[in-house]
Protein backbone atom coordinates (compact mmCIF):
# COMPACT_ATOMS: atom_id res chain seq x y z
CA UNK A 1 0.00 0.00 0.00
CA UNK A 2 1.26 3.71 -0.27
CA UNK A 3 1.44 6.46 1.98
CA UNK A 4 1.29 9.45 -0.35
CA UNK A 5 -1.75 12.01 -0.37
CA UNK A 6 -1.67 14.62 -2.36
CA UNK A 7 -4.24 17.33 -1.77
CA UNK A 8 -6.07 19.74 -4.05
CA UNK A 9 -6.08 23.38 -1.96
CA UNK A 10 -4.52 25.85 -4.54
CA UNK A 11 -8.11 27.09 -6.67
CA UNK A 12 -9.74 30.26 -6.72
CA UNK A 13 -12.49 29.30 -4.75
CA UNK A 14 -14.77 31.45 -7.10
CA UNK A 15 -18.16 29.95 -6.10
CA UNK A 16 -17.31 30.44 -2.32
CA UNK A 17 -16.41 33.58 -2.94
CA UNK A 18 -20.17 34.83 -4.26
CA UNK A 19 -22.50 36.35 -2.29
CA UNK A 20 -24.65 34.35 -0.03
CA UNK A 21 -28.03 33.55 -0.65
CA UNK A 22 -28.94 32.80 2.91
CA UNK A 23 -28.29 34.92 6.42
CA UNK A 24 -27.32 32.99 8.66
CA UNK A 25 -24.00 33.47 8.48
CA UNK A 26 -21.82 35.51 10.79
CA UNK A 27 -19.41 38.41 9.93
CA UNK A 28 -16.42 36.45 10.58
CA UNK A 29 -17.34 33.20 8.35
CA UNK A 30 -18.36 35.56 5.77
CA UNK A 31 -15.09 37.33 5.77
CA UNK A 32 -13.09 33.85 6.10
CA UNK A 33 -15.24 33.12 3.22
CA UNK A 34 -14.39 35.39 1.30
CA UNK A 35 -10.53 35.44 2.12
CA UNK A 36 -9.29 31.97 2.57
CA UNK A 37 -8.97 28.73 0.70
CA UNK A 38 -12.38 26.96 1.25
CA UNK A 39 -10.57 24.17 3.01
CA UNK A 40 -9.34 26.47 5.80
CA UNK A 41 -12.27 28.25 6.90
CA UNK A 42 -13.09 27.37 10.37
CA UNK A 43 -15.92 24.95 10.39
CA UNK A 44 -14.87 22.43 13.65
CA UNK A 45 -16.18 23.46 16.95
CA UNK A 46 -12.78 25.57 18.32
CA UNK A 47 -12.71 27.33 14.91
CA UNK A 48 -10.17 24.71 13.13
CA UNK A 49 -10.32 24.32 9.30
CA UNK A 50 -11.70 21.47 7.81
CA UNK A 51 -8.79 20.59 6.38
CA UNK A 52 -8.26 19.25 10.01
CA UNK A 53 -10.93 16.46 9.96
CA UNK A 54 -9.73 15.79 6.38
CA UNK A 55 -5.77 15.02 7.72
CA UNK A 56 -7.48 12.93 10.24
CA UNK A 57 -8.71 10.81 8.43
CA UNK A 58 -6.03 10.43 6.08
CA UNK A 59 -4.07 9.41 9.04
CA UNK A 60 -6.46 7.11 10.54
CA UNK A 61 -6.12 5.69 6.95
CA UNK A 62 -2.46 5.31 7.25
CA UNK A 63 -1.12 8.07 5.03
CA UNK A 64 2.07 9.37 6.41
CA UNK A 65 3.15 11.53 3.60
CA UNK A 66 1.20 14.63 2.91
CA UNK A 67 1.30 17.01 -0.13
CA UNK A 68 -0.59 20.02 -0.35
CA UNK A 69 -0.86 21.87 -3.33
CA UNK A 70 -1.06 25.16 -2.51
CA UNK A 71 -1.55 28.71 -4.46
CA UNK A 72 1.03 31.83 -4.82
CA UNK A 73 -0.59 33.36 -2.09
CA UNK A 74 -1.33 30.44 0.03
CA UNK A 75 0.89 31.40 3.00
CA UNK A 76 -1.70 30.30 5.77
CA UNK A 77 -1.65 27.14 5.48
CA UNK A 78 2.24 27.18 6.41
CA UNK A 79 1.03 28.76 9.76
CA UNK A 80 -1.58 26.10 10.18
CA UNK A 81 0.67 23.20 8.96
CA UNK A 82 4.34 24.12 9.11
CA UNK A 83 6.15 26.93 7.65
CA UNK A 84 8.85 24.62 5.65
CA UNK A 85 8.08 24.03 2.30
CA UNK A 86 8.91 20.38 2.96
CA UNK A 87 8.65 17.65 5.55
CA UNK A 88 6.62 19.88 8.01
CA UNK A 89 5.48 17.20 11.47
CA UNK A 90 1.82 18.09 12.24
CA UNK A 91 0.32 15.10 14.51
CA UNK A 92 2.93 12.65 12.58
CA UNK A 93 1.83 13.35 9.54
CA UNK A 94 4.54 14.79 7.33
CA UNK A 95 3.53 17.77 5.16
CA UNK A 96 5.12 19.34 2.38
CA UNK A 97 3.70 22.09 0.12
CA UNK A 98 3.50 22.24 -3.51
CA UNK A 99 2.83 25.60 -5.02
CA UNK A 100 0.68 25.71 -8.56
CA UNK A 101 1.99 29.05 -10.19
CA UNK A 102 -0.22 30.80 -12.33
CA UNK A 103 0.60 30.94 -15.75
CA UNK A 104 1.89 34.47 -17.74
CA UNK A 105 -1.46 35.92 -19.48
CA UNK A 106 -3.68 34.44 -16.80
CA UNK A 107 -6.04 35.39 -14.12
CA UNK A 108 -6.92 32.21 -12.44
CA UNK A 109 -5.31 28.75 -11.80
CA UNK A 110 -5.05 26.27 -15.01
CA UNK A 111 -6.78 23.87 -13.52
CA UNK A 112 -6.77 20.64 -11.12
CA UNK A 113 -4.73 18.67 -13.77
CA UNK A 114 -2.23 21.52 -14.11
CA UNK A 115 -2.20 21.81 -10.35
CA UNK A 116 -0.95 17.67 -9.86
CA UNK A 117 1.93 18.78 -13.00
CA UNK A 118 2.87 21.39 -11.10
CA UNK A 119 3.04 18.88 -7.93
CA UNK A 120 4.70 16.14 -9.14
CA UNK A 121 7.29 18.38 -11.69
CA UNK A 122 8.20 19.94 -7.73
CA UNK A 123 8.24 16.10 -6.01
CA UNK A 124 9.14 13.91 -9.07
CA UNK A 125 9.76 11.17 -6.87
CA UNK A 126 5.61 10.56 -7.14
CA UNK A 127 6.16 9.84 -10.74
CA UNK A 128 7.87 6.69 -9.45
CA UNK A 129 5.41 5.78 -6.77
CA UNK A 130 1.68 5.32 -6.35
CA UNK A 131 0.10 8.18 -4.79
CA UNK A 132 -3.54 8.94 -3.70
CA UNK A 133 -5.22 12.81 -4.89
CA UNK A 134 -8.30 14.77 -3.12
CA UNK A 135 -9.85 18.13 -3.06
CA UNK A 136 -9.24 20.14 0.01
CA UNK A 137 -12.98 21.07 0.46
CA UNK A 138 -14.49 17.55 0.68
CA UNK A 139 -14.74 15.49 3.99
CA UNK A 140 -13.69 11.84 2.32
CA UNK A 141 -14.20 8.84 5.12
CA UNK A 142 -11.07 7.22 6.23
CA UNK A 143 -12.35 4.34 5.14
CA UNK A 144 -12.91 6.05 1.46
CA UNK A 145 -9.06 7.01 2.19
CA UNK A 146 -8.00 3.60 2.88
CA UNK A 147 -9.89 2.31 -0.24
CA UNK A 148 -7.74 3.80 -2.21
CA UNK A 149 -4.38 2.83 -0.12
CA UNK A 150 -6.09 -0.87 -0.09
CA UNK A 151 -6.73 -1.27 -4.05
CA UNK A 152 -4.38 -3.07 -6.18
CA UNK A 153 -5.49 -1.72 -9.54
CA UNK A 154 -2.70 0.86 -11.10
CA UNK A 155 -5.23 3.76 -10.88
CA UNK A 156 -8.90 3.81 -9.41
CA UNK A 157 -11.36 6.21 -7.39
CA UNK A 158 -13.70 6.44 -5.51
CA UNK A 159 -17.24 5.75 -7.28
CA UNK A 160 -19.89 7.09 -5.11
CA UNK A 161 -23.44 5.98 -5.11
CA UNK A 162 -25.21 9.53 -6.02
CA UNK A 163 -28.25 8.37 -4.30
CA UNK A 164 -26.47 8.37 -1.59
CA UNK A 165 -25.13 12.06 -1.70
CA UNK A 166 -27.07 14.70 0.88
CA UNK A 167 -26.86 17.22 -1.61
CA UNK A 168 -30.15 18.90 -2.96
CA UNK A 169 -31.37 17.12 -6.42
CA UNK A 170 -30.60 20.19 -8.60
CA UNK A 171 -27.25 20.20 -7.51
CA UNK A 172 -25.79 16.71 -7.70
CA UNK A 173 -28.21 16.60 -11.20
CA UNK A 174 -25.13 18.38 -12.47
CA UNK A 175 -22.41 16.15 -11.30
CA UNK A 176 -20.67 14.08 -13.95
CA UNK A 177 -21.43 10.51 -13.89
CA UNK A 178 -18.74 7.57 -14.36
CA UNK A 179 -19.69 4.47 -16.68
CA UNK A 180 -18.53 1.38 -15.54
CA UNK A 181 -18.12 -2.08 -17.17
CA UNK A 182 -19.11 -4.89 -14.95
CA UNK A 183 -16.31 -5.35 -13.39
CA UNK A 184 -16.07 -1.48 -12.29
CA UNK A 185 -13.71 -0.63 -14.67
CA UNK A 186 -13.99 2.99 -15.63
CA UNK A 187 -15.09 3.32 -19.77
CA UNK A 188 -16.38 6.72 -19.73
CA UNK A 189 -16.92 10.31 -17.45
CA UNK A 190 -20.32 12.44 -19.03
CA UNK A 191 -20.04 15.67 -17.92
CA UNK A 192 -23.62 17.50 -17.34
CA UNK A 193 -25.84 14.25 -17.82
CA UNK A 194 -28.93 14.82 -18.93
CA UNK A 195 -31.94 12.72 -17.51
CA UNK A 196 -32.24 10.53 -20.47
CA UNK A 197 -29.14 9.05 -20.93
CA UNK A 198 -29.25 7.92 -16.61
CA UNK A 199 -30.43 4.43 -17.67
CA UNK A 200 -27.65 3.47 -19.89
CA UNK A 201 -24.74 4.65 -17.10
CA UNK A 202 -26.21 2.64 -14.39
CA UNK A 203 -23.62 0.06 -13.01
CA UNK A 204 -24.08 -3.88 -12.08
CA UNK A 205 -25.63 -2.33 -8.62
CA UNK A 206 -28.27 -0.52 -10.78
CA UNK A 207 -26.52 2.76 -9.07
CA UNK A 208 -25.51 6.07 -11.13
CA UNK A 209 -21.61 6.24 -10.36
CA UNK A 210 -20.29 9.62 -9.59
CA UNK A 211 -16.63 10.58 -9.10
CA UNK A 212 -16.07 13.51 -6.20
CA UNK A 213 -12.49 13.84 -6.99
CA UNK A 214 -10.84 11.34 -4.83
CA UNK A 215 -8.23 9.15 -6.83
CA UNK A 216 -4.93 6.72 -6.78
CA UNK A 217 -2.98 7.10 -9.67
CA UNK A 218 0.13 4.95 -10.84
CA UNK A 219 2.81 8.02 -10.66
CA UNK A 220 4.66 6.53 -13.93
CA UNK A 221 1.32 5.51 -15.85
CA UNK A 222 -0.04 8.85 -15.62
CA UNK A 223 2.49 11.08 -15.80
CA UNK A 224 3.03 11.18 -19.84
CA UNK A 225 -0.90 12.05 -19.34
CA UNK A 226 -0.87 14.80 -16.93
CA UNK A 227 2.00 16.59 -19.04
CA UNK A 228 0.10 16.31 -22.23
CA UNK A 229 -3.16 17.17 -20.69
CA UNK A 230 -5.58 19.35 -23.52
CA UNK A 231 -7.39 22.73 -22.10
CA UNK A 232 -10.94 21.89 -21.69
CA UNK A 233 -12.62 23.99 -24.66
CA UNK A 234 -15.65 25.22 -22.36
CA UNK A 235 -14.16 25.89 -18.86
CA UNK A 236 -10.27 26.92 -20.19
CA UNK A 237 -9.01 24.83 -17.75
CA UNK A 238 -6.88 20.90 -17.35
CA UNK A 239 -8.92 18.79 -15.59
CA UNK A 240 -7.73 15.84 -13.87
CA UNK A 241 -11.03 13.84 -15.71
CA UNK A 242 -9.95 14.23 -18.70
CA UNK A 243 -6.30 13.02 -17.93
CA UNK A 244 -7.71 10.12 -16.14
CA UNK A 245 -9.66 8.96 -19.43
CA UNK A 246 -6.57 9.47 -21.21
CA UNK A 247 -4.58 7.04 -19.71
CA UNK A 248 -7.75 4.44 -19.36
CA UNK A 249 -7.61 4.99 -23.74
CA UNK A 250 -4.00 4.22 -23.63
CA UNK A 251 -3.91 1.52 -20.82
CA UNK A 252 -7.42 -0.04 -20.83
CA UNK A 253 -8.66 -1.99 -17.57
CA UNK A 254 -6.20 -0.34 -14.91
CA UNK A 255 -8.80 2.41 -13.54
CA UNK A 256 -11.61 1.01 -11.13
CA UNK A 257 -14.56 2.34 -9.49
CA UNK A 258 -14.70 1.33 -5.94
CA UNK A 259 -18.31 1.46 -5.19
CA UNK A 260 -18.91 3.70 -1.88
CA UNK A 261 -22.05 4.99 -0.91
CA UNK A 262 -22.25 7.51 1.30
CA UNK A 263 -22.84 11.35 1.81
CA UNK A 264 -18.91 13.61 1.69
CA UNK A 265 -19.13 16.94 3.28
CA UNK A 266 -18.53 19.77 0.38
CA UNK A 267 -17.64 23.46 1.32
CA UNK A 268 -18.36 24.71 -2.31
CA UNK A 269 -20.37 27.68 -1.21
CA UNK A 270 -21.34 30.08 1.96
CA UNK A 271 -24.51 28.36 1.76
CA UNK A 272 -22.43 24.89 2.97
CA UNK A 273 -20.89 26.39 6.04
CA UNK A 274 -23.64 26.06 8.78
CA UNK A 275 -24.14 22.58 6.80
CA UNK A 276 -20.55 21.08 7.16
CA UNK A 277 -20.44 23.04 11.00
CA UNK A 278 -23.48 20.75 11.84
CA UNK A 279 -21.84 17.33 10.02
CA UNK A 280 -18.58 17.96 12.06
CA UNK A 281 -21.01 18.63 15.55
CA UNK A 282 -22.12 15.31 14.76
CA UNK A 283 -19.89 12.77 13.82
CA UNK A 284 -17.00 14.78 15.02
CA UNK A 285 -17.43 16.00 18.77
CA UNK A 286 -13.95 15.76 19.45
CA UNK A 287 -10.91 16.43 16.89
CA UNK A 288 -8.53 13.67 18.65
CA UNK A 289 -5.20 12.88 16.76
CA UNK A 290 -4.24 9.98 18.72
CA UNK A 291 -5.30 7.74 16.20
Amino acid sequence: MHNNLVILAGGASSRMKKEAISNNLSAEEIAQANQRSKGLIGVGSSGRPLLDYLLLNAKKAGYKNIYIIIGEQGELFKEFYGNQDRNNDFNNLTISFATQYIPAGRVKPFGTADALFQAVEQFPELNQQEYSVCNSDNLYSAEALLALRKTESPNAFISYDRDALEFPLERISRFAIAKLDKNNQLQDILEKPSADVLEDYKDVEGKIRVSMNAFKFSGSMLYPHLKNCPVHPERDEKELPTVLLNTVKANPNTTIGIPFSEHVPDLTAKEDIADVKEYLRKHYPVLDWEV
